[in-house]
């Protein structure tokens, strides 16, 4: 992988993006899922490289486009892992509300973990804390390890959880132990990210979600230098046979940011759909300009670019909306 190819993406996520925000706000949200898709398939025809979906939309009989083992690329180029959500963040969208974004991951070929659709168990931090977190601690010695590793009072912690019923015991136990709870609804990607970028105020992500938002949160985090780790949590013999066909002999095993991303070099692509801390959304400008705010990292030089890019839609077709 390259530098070069780390751009493309972002070209990938942009169009997603743009495609999809026009549908924020009309409470609709598989119609902005569907133009994400298509906008993000279609970009990715032109980008050199021989990618294989790994994490996508579903299964081949479940998804017409993005599907898992799909392949992706003009075929000339580096043979990679590909995972995309096309639109983190359908709800998000539908409502108008904040935090949505388009986004890829990408490692070299059988680097990343080819997580089923079930949920998993995740806990994310910064570099500050790399190799001293682990799941199986309890929430209270996780807080402690965490406020030791950056010099912070336990008081001063800020822990980000998403706001669901499953979570409502873990919310009280951190509470309780002093620390700050800061809650989201969708969009575990970007909550994971934060936890790496200083000026989120964000110390420690924690909570269950799902399984392939959890690997492509991984290269993100391993691109900024964080840590993460993870379990799948299969709900019954079907999803835990799923596991064991993944090569997991124990479908509850603890896994470690290697076992998620195995590879010392990985690709992250987003771009901002709507609104959020990490990045801007679309912003329509009049006429046919729109404008986007992306980020793209790369792990094995630590490179982190923000980038900002206005696009002309009457030349990209498949940005329209054929309202």
């Amino acid at each position: 992988m390259d530098r070069e190819l780390a751009l493309e993406l972002v070209r990938v996520t942009e169009a997603a993006a743009v495609s999809s925000a026009q549908w924020m706000g009309r409470g609709q949200k598989d119609e902005a899922d569907d133009a994400a898709t298509t906008a993000m398939r279609t970009m990715f025809d032109s980008i050199a490289m021989e990618g294989t979906v790994v994490i996508g939309e579903g299964e081949l009989d479940e998804a017409p486009m993005l599907y898992i083992g799909e392949k992706l690329g003009n075929g000339n180029g580096p043979e990679v892992d590909i995972a995309v959500d096309p639109l983190e963040g359908t709800n998000i969208v539908a409502k108008g509300h904040n935090n949505a974004m388009s986004v890829i991951a990408a490692a070299d070929r059988g680097a990343l973990l080819h997580a089923p659709d079930m949920y998993m168990q995740k806990i994310a931090v910064g570099k500050q804390a790399r190799g001293q977190i682990s799941l199986d601690d309890p929430i209270e010695k996780t807080i402690e390890t965490v406020a030791k590793a950056t010099n912070k009072r336990i008081n001063d912690l800020t822990i980000i959880v998403q706001e669901r019923p499953r979570h409502e015991e873990l919310v009280e136990r951190i509470r309780a132990k002093g620390a700050r709870v800061k809650l989201f609804g969708d969009g575990d990607v970007e909550a994971s990210i934060a936890t790496c970028l200083p000026h989120t105020g964000i110390d420690l992500f924690v909570g269950t979600g799902g399984a392939p938002e959890g690997v492509i949160s991984a290269a993100a985090v391993k691109c900024l230098g964080g840590d993460m780790q993870a379990r799948l949590v299969p709900q019954n013999d079907e999803e835990a046979q799923r596991c064991i066909e993944m090569g997991l002999n124990d479908p509850k095993q603890l896994l470690t940011h290697h076992d998620l991303v195995s590879s010392d070099d990985a690709i992250f692509a987003a771009t901002g759909v709507t609104e959020g801390e990490l990045l801007h959304g679309v912003k329509f400008l009049g006429g046919d300009l729109a404008e986007t705010d992306s980020i793209v990292m790369r792990a094995k030089t630590g490179t982190i670019r923000f980038i900002k890019a206005n696009h002309h839609m009457n030349n990209k077709p498949h940005l329209l909306n054929n309202d």
